[in-house]
């Protein structure tokens, strides 16, 4: 119990801290991935001497986190924004950032032999397709690692009345620290609308504003307290008494919370809010 009062009173860690520690274990990702593609030397490169398909690989494998690691924000916000599904922003963000590494590699490969040549429109498209199996492969492998840290399937999130203290009590001992409520600023209260998902991060929504908090969906959807709601999606969970209407267009839905905020509805959780009687 000691240890975990500790951790669950330490400062919150910087935002910038965080992104350089996760630049850091992306590219020493990257570094290894170089390392085995130098090793087993594909699309030919096996021919090339180990110290320079070595150098060669690494230098594709940090070019290539810097084309396709961006493109993880377009798809955070696809399927926050416009209930998107992952995979399939994943795959046409892929097709895309594909684009400029496959410039990149026939730039590097042309300096390479002493002088700029363009490939034509064959050797254009062989390395296009070269480079996206591994842009894909590497993409795929990132993206489920992350999601070993994502919440389970939804499930309503209740929390059954507490039992009413005797007359007599003494008075309450001091609360235990929250370290979502206490992360927040005073000035955003403790009236919980929504909880969003932003890569490493939970913006928790209030009636008053939103503040960005260093956790994990589903460890802020557990310290929410008695407030009734339900993870809607895979990036939100909804406080039930914030749901002012829903909106629908086609067959994607959203429930508009307050002061404006729309989160949407994953198509697998509309028969369980109808169920509950949510919609």
């Amino acid at each position: 119990m000691g240890s975990q009062s500790a951790a669950m009173s330490a400062p919150p860690v910087s935002p910038r801290h965080t992104l350089l520690r996760r630049i850091i274990i992306d590219l020493s990702v990257m570094t290894v991935i170089g390392i085995f593609l130098a090793i087993i030397g594909p699309f030919g490169s096996i021919a090339a001497p180990f110290p320079e398909r070595l150098v060669t690989w690494l230098g594709f494998a940090w070019l290539g986190y810097a084309c396709y690691r961006p493109m993880q924000t377009v798809v955070s916000w696809g399927e926050r924004a416009l209930a998107l599904p992952r995979w399939g922003m994943l795959a046409a963000t892929c097709l895309v950032a594909t684009v400029p590494m496959t410039f990149a590699v026939i730039a590097v490969n042309s300096l390479g032999s002493g002088q700029w040549r363009w490939a034509g429109l064959e050797g254009w498209l062989g390395t296009y397709f070269s480079v996206l199996v591994i842009g894909s492969a590497v993409t795929v492998l990132f993206n489920l690692i992350q999601r070993q840290g994502d919440a389970p399937a939804p499930v309503p999130m209740t929390t059954p009345a507490p039992a009413p203290a005797p007359v007599s009590a003494p008075a309450p001992p001091a609360l235990s620290p929250n370290p979502l409520f206490d992360t927040l600023p005073p000035e955003l209260g403790s009236e919980i609308v929504a909880l969003e998902m932003e890569d490493h991060y939970v913006r928790v929504h209030t009636v008053l504003g939103s503040a960005l908090v260093l956790m994990r969906l589903r460890d802020a959807m557990a310290l929410v307290g008695e407030t009734e709601g339900m993870q809607v999606h895979r990036s939100w969970w909804v406080a039930r008494a914030a749901v002012e209407d829903v909106v629908r267009e086609g067959r994607n839905v959203r429930l508009r919370l307050a002061r404006g905020i729309e989160a949407p509805v994953a198509r697998a959780n509309i028969t369980t809010l109808r169920d509950a009687r949510w919609i």
